[in-house]
């Protein structure tokens, strides 16, 4: 069974997971399914379209599932989806997608700190966190692992690969390649993020294959094609060289930019 306040709105119809807490003044709409001892806390707002996953904690005032701040929306039936374990905490904003992809997804073990934002048809796949007050504009793609600094603001449709570090306040406009660490204004590749990746269990030697594609990215003087072309003819194949290949070339708003003394 659950645990409901008596004080709290949940829709008959909304589909409430064994063991969930739903605390006073909290609202959950219709057409909600919340999963398994997960905890909506007072005054949080689960609106409908939203699916959150088991083990998750929604602070207070957090709204998961509003409809989406886009002009072009027309009232389309869309989803907020909100994987396993994952803390979304005061203030946070989670909205629903659009026509354009259907769903915002917020995937599990991330954590959102409060005033985060992330709009309409945003996808954030695992272990993300987002700073405080940072902000997500549409149609933005995070990959595992990246970390948001607080007060990072983030351009529609951006990339933002694995692995990486955004610097607390940056606004960026470029995709974040894999494995990086950014920062300075305007933004700027500063180097790996080697504290994350020997977090997470990157050997030396693993790291320094990766220093080496970056060098060739952001410390010679080549071009983007030109860069690329070196990396794949001059360094040994390893699944994490492919990545980062890949992710520059399917990049359409292009890659942050270095400097040489990055």
């Amino acid at each position: 069974m659950s645990n409901i306040s008596s004080l709290a709105f949940v829709h008959p119809e909304a589909t409430i997971g064994k063991d969930v807490i739903v605390e006073p003044f909290a609202y959950i709409d219709q057409n909600v399914e919340i999963g398994e001892e997960t905890v909506v806390m007072s005054n949080s707002t689960i609106l409908s379209g939203a699916r959150i996953g088991k083990k998750c904690t929604i602070f207070p005032q957090a709204t998961v599932s509003a409809i989406p701040q886009d002009l072009k929306f027309k009232g389309e039936e869309t989803l907020a989806i909100i994987g396993d374990r994952t803390t979304v905490r005061e203030c946070v904003t989670v909205n629903r997608g659009t026509a354009s992809r259907g769903f915002t997804v917020v995937g599990n073990d991330c954590l959102l700190m409060a005033y985060s934002h992330v709009a309409h048809d945003c996808v954030l796949k695992d272990f993300v966190i987002l700073g405080n007050a940072t902000q997500l504009a549409g149609e933005v793609e995070i990959d595992d692992y990246a970390i948001l600094s607080g007060g990072t603001l983030v351009h529609q449709f951006t990339r933002i690969g694995t692995h990486t570090i955004i610097q607390g306040g940056s606004k960026v406009p470029k995709d974040i390649p894999p494995y990086t660490m950014v920062g300075r204004e305007p933004l700027t590749y500063v180097g790996l993020n080697f504290v994350g990746l020997r977090r997470r269990g990157f050997s030396s030697e693993l790291i320094n294959s990766i220093q080496d594609i970056y060098r060739y990215l952001y410390q010679t003087g080549y071009n983007i094609t030109q860069a690329l072309e070196r990396i794949e003819n001059e360094l040994p194949e390893t699944k994490e060289r492919n990545h980062v290949i890949a992710f520059v070339k399917n990049s359409t708003r292009g890659i942050v930019r270095g400097n040489m003394e990055g």
